[in-house]
């Protein structure tokens, strides 16, 4: 079963195609990869498909429902959480009160004068929880403005988590990072996105080949290979247009 379907998917900006009829399908439980050049469209895709960009036209459907045109809010609502290439956390909030937030949002909490978070058990519970099994524990009391850059990514994916989504998008978590937090921010991955839906953006062909049940390469706006990754590390026009003579 689909739990996403993009059909004939396209986005202009100024009369350049940026998605040219993409198609796409991922299955429930899979974690699928988006690989292809810089400027293939894969953050564009991701923008489109979470309510970001406005399709040009095709469609869009989650768990069978058209979404195309819905707001991100109402997304995230629906199940399909997000995380960004470039680092989007609060960075004047604690790490504590940034997980917060999206347990709060998916408990439903809604802003109260007269009720004190800090005094809702359940979610500071809740939140203590996601913390540990983000590893972020030890870091809960500290702004997330003064984390190091890979354990702000790994904040990233936790808030992206924190709603609890059936659906998650990942841009780029390991861009800018070392290979030893690489490594680790993959374990984290494949911890967190158990028993649900990923699909991932990442140059990072290492980090692809481990997570990836399949990948679908985009270039130019299309759809060139959607395959397990033995057969697109073998695929021979993925290899001209992409990966070339990479040892993966």
């Amino acid at each position: 079963m689909n739990i996403l379907e993009t059909k004939d998917l396209l986005f202009d900006y100024s009369g350049h195609k940026v998605l040219n009829g993409v198609n796409l399908e991922i299955r429930e439980g899979e974690r699928h990869a988006v690989i292809g050049p810089n400027g293939a469209g894969k953050t564009t895709l991701f923008n489109v498909i979470t309510g970001s960009y406005k399709p040009s036209a095709g469609s869009i459907k989650f768990q069978g429902r058209e979404i195309s045109g819905m707001k991100p809010y109402q997304l995230n609502r629906m199940g399909v959480g997000r995380s960004f290439q470039i680092t989007s956390t609060f960075a004047k909030q604690t790490v504590f009160q940034n997980a917060r937030m999206g347990i709060l949002s998916k408990r439903k909490v809604r802003f109260n004068p007269f009720s004190k978070v800090d005094k809702m058990h359940k979610i500071t519970e809740e939140t203590n929880l996601l913390l540990e099994q983000s590893n972020l524990a030890e870091s809960a009391d500290m702004p997330a403005g003064l984390l190091s850059y890979g354990k702000n990514r790994a904040l990233e994916i936790c808030l992206a988590l924190s709603t609890d989504p059936q659906l998650v998008m990942l841009d780029e978590p390991t861009a800018g990072i070392s290979k030893d937090e690489t490594k680790s921010l993959v374990e984290l991955i494949r911890k967190l996105t158990e028993n649900k839906t990923m699909v991932i953006i990442e140059h990072d062909m290492d980090v692809v080949f481990s997570l990836a049940d399949r990948i679908t390469v985009l270039h130019h706006g299309e759809v060139l290979a959607c395959d397990a990754p033995e057969v697109i590390k073998n695929d021979p026009f993925v290899k001209q247009a992409y990966l070339g003579t990479l040892e993966v």
